[in-house]
């Protein structure tokens, strides 16, 4: 692994990472993908996607350091990132405290900063001690993609982050992580709440919760949902919020 003193350029392959290091590390970051919008503005040069980065580019920018997700990035890629000679960072993330130990890693170990910065602490105290949800606990159905219909199962961070906040996933013990369900399964699941991200898949008002009718539908900001970098501090408040939105009526209080 690179020393962290040697590293001046880094090329990111994972858009919450490079929100992180933009915000963090001014000045590093000189490549990131095509999916990369935050921080608004980022001026760096665009390498393709997260699922085929254009491989010669991000040799010719010269990074020591790539920085990239086990799980966003293909490994063939990765595997010739390296056989290129570059030094790439994977990281794993499906907890938010994997998040947060990978986001250590990536600032202090990647980018040789001396400390977390401030954001990470305060998203740490954030989750640390979320406001009280006067509504029972919910279960939910969390599609991520329609025709066909993929849904968020087992070992997933947003479904770790919902946890938090009282939403169990019905499809947390699937063997996959991201399965295919048909609708009338869906329906049938005995969840009392669809969570509807706008991202991988664009749900909205008008396209998501017509295919579950009579279940409350939350449509949440997909960056608070699945994002792990300076959204993080933010997004106990926001996703409860959607949540509250889509909340049926409290339970009435025992005397």
């Amino acid at each position: 692994m690179t020393s962290p003193r040697s590293v001046r350029r880094i090329v990111s392959l994972v858009p919450s990472l490079t929100e992180a290091v933009a915000v963090s590390a001014p000045g590093l970051l000189v490549g990131a993908t095509d999916w990369c919008e935050r921080p608004a503005g980022l001026d760096v040069v665009r390498i393709g996607g997260t699922k085929n980065p254009d491989v010669a580019a991000v040799v010719a920018l010269r990074p020591d350091l790539v920085i990239a997700n086990e799980e966003e990035n293909r490994a063939p890629d990765l595997a010739a990132l390296r056989a290129a000679g570059l030094d790439v960072m994977v990281t794993e993330v499906r907890t938010l405290d994997q998040a947060f130990t990978e986001l250590e890693r990536v600032l202090l170990t990647g980018c040789g900063l001396a400390a977390p910065p401030r954001w990470l602490d305060d998203a740490r105290a954030a989750w640390a001690a979320p406001p009280p949800d006067p509504y029972r606990p919910r279960t939910a159905v969390i599609p991520i993609w329609r025709r066909p219909w993929m849904v968020l199962g087992r070992d997933t961070f947003a479904a770790d982050l919902l946890a938090r906040l009282g939403v169990r996933n019905v499809y947390a013990d699937h063997p996959e992580r991201y399965p295919r369900v048909p609708l009338d399964e869906l329906r049938a699941s005995g969840a009392d709440l669809v969570v509807l991200p706008d991202e991988p898949y664009r749900f909205t008002a008008d396209d998501g919760p017509e295919a579950f009718p009579g279940l409350p539908a939350a449509l949440v900001d997909g960056r608070f949902l699945t994002w792990y970098g300076p959204s993080l501090a933010e997004a106990p408040a926001a996703l409860r919020a959607a949540l509250r939105r889509a909340a049926p009526v409290p339970c009435p209080r025992r005397p």
